[in-house]
């Protein structure tokens, strides 16, 4: 619609699987599947639910009478209740079974967790995708010589794939993040208005032992282990912070991703792609803005502050239960999911379609590279007697002079040239050349960047191979 405010998120970014997630469709769907298991479990442990009761349930467990659901919550203000009576119009005979001895909760919560559950496997999913597309982009240029920089500052080489185990190395923890969390996954379970369970303990006439594996069937039935040993009405909303703190380090990730490529390609060492037809710039034709690494910033300054509201949601909730949770948590968990599925769309994107230029690249090592050689050139002459203090002050100057060229002539660096004509180093210009050729400056990164790459990388992702490759789809 035209006429109305549509988040960004859901129009434009995040993709068609991760906004189904968090659907009307997926919501209400798992509220049905809740109700069937409910009953279910019920029947197994006893309650008079009989098996014509469940199949007509199951018959309508997809189809949502959404007209009746919105016309009665008009009457009720209540859209727990009005699905359950929508529910009820289709099985008639089941009617006074759905949602027998349950509170809200059980379906909103369970559901909650189920689709943030069902969210962050797609994230992991993505994840593992830009990991795989960095690791190839790693070795492929595992042996290029690059200046490295501390403090944005020129500081020892380092290799173009060295780097990039820096991002990787950071996407691996996010991944450990992810696999904790989805490792002590809990449903809410069966827990009734203050979490004491005493509702469905009326109902078996007071037998704890099939209270508490009312539970357990339930899990099971919706494809869990286990549920919380003990809630308010509830889930603990430390769950809630516990997500949206993983998709904040993944946004974190990706944000320094994102800057370092914005910084290389105002260097002209690397662009992010750029399509054949795309404009840079609606007042200047020649410009090739890093637009996608901009957006990830963007969506990441967004997550990393969107993650505040669960905090604060956990820390504000006053005893078994209160309200004012909802609406916060109604936008700020399912935005954060959409944002984080956005930008790793674009991390994969533009991760698989980096430009580099070695010659621009070598250009500006070259540069540098002179000022940090002069330990070895002044070895290099001691070792063939000259004295090193003479040595020292002689480089001092040279160097001093050739820094004056670069900075306030805008010439290049002669240090070199410098020091082949003073005779005090005994050394020609061919021979400094030799010594400072850049391989000898990067130190063991080719062979870390190949030992990350085959002994940590390798071993994390390969459980995953099942996982097939999927090219991102971005938005311009």
């Amino acid at each position: 619609m035209k006429n109305t405010y549509e988040s960004p998120l859901s129009s434009r970014y995040a993709d068609d699987e991760m906004k189904y997630l968090f659907s009307s469709d997926k919501k209400f769907r798992t509220w049905r599947r809740l109700w069937i298991a409910l009953a279910q479990a019920e029947k197994e442990l006893g309650l008079n639910i009989s098996q014509e009761q469940i199949d007509e349930m199951l018959d309508f467990a997809d189809d949502i009478n959404y007209d009746v659901a919105e016309a009665r919550e008009k009457v009720v203000r209540h859209d727990v209740m009005s699905h359950v009576y929508a529910f009820g119009q289709q099985c008639p005979k089941a009617m006074p079974i759905i949602h027998l001895g349950a509170t809200s909760c059980y379906v909103g919560d369970n559901t909650d967790i189920i689709v943030m559950t069902d969210a962050l496997k797609l994230v992991r999913q993505k994840l593992i995708g830009v990991i795989r597309v960095l690791s190839k982009f790693a070795m492929e240029y595992k042996n290029l010589p690059t200046l490295a920089f501390t403090h944005f500052q020129p500081a020892q080489p380092t290799t173009v794939g060295k780097r990039a185990t820096l991002w990787i190395q950071d996407l691996l923890m996010d991944l450990e993040d992810i696999e904790y969390q989805l490792s002590k996954a809990n449903l809410l379970g069966s827990k009734g208005t203050t979490g004491t369970q005493a509702s469905f303990l009326e109902l078996f006439d007071g037998d704890h032992q099939k209270v508490k594996k009312l539970d357990n069937i339930i899990a099971e039935k919706m494809g869990y282990t286990s549920c919380f040993a003990v809630s308010g009405q509830t889930y603990s909303r430390k769950l809630d912070s516990q997500m949206l703190s993983i998709l904040s380090g993944i946004a974190q990730s990706a944000a320094k991703f994102s800057n370092d490529i914005r910084l290389l390609q105002h260097l002209k060492e690397i662009e992010e792609p750029f399509e054949k037809n795309q404009i840079g710039s609606s007042a200047m034709a020649y410009k090739r803005n890093p637009m996608r690494s901009e957006r990830i910033a963007s969506l990441s300054r967004y997550v990393i502050i969107d993650s505040l509201n669960p905090y604060i949601t956990e820390a504000t909730q006053w005893f078994e239960r209160t309200l004012d949770d909802s609406a916060n948590k109604r936008i700020s968990v399912p935005e954060a999911f959409l944002a984080v599925d956005a930008i790793l769309n674009l991390y994969s994107n533009v991760a698989d379609g980096l430009v580099v230029y070695p010659k621009v690249i070598a250009q500006h090592l070259c540069r540098e590279l002179p000022f940090m050689a002069t330990e070895n050139i002044m070895m290099d002459a001691a070792k063939r007697g000259a004295d090193r203090q003479q040595l020292h002050e002689r480089i001092r100057i040279h160097s001093m002079a050739a820094s004056k060229v670069v900075k306030e002539e805008g010439g290049e660096n002669d240090l070199l040239s410098r020091i082949a004509d003073d005779p005090i180093f005994g050394v020609t210009l061919n021979e400094l050349q030799a010594i400072v050729s850049p391989e000898k400056y990067v130190g063991r990164a080719p062979q870390q960047t190949e030992e990350f790459i085959s002994e940590v990388v390798g071993p994390a992702i390969q459980q995953y191979d099942f996982m097939p490759d999927e090219k991102a789809e971005i938005n311009l």
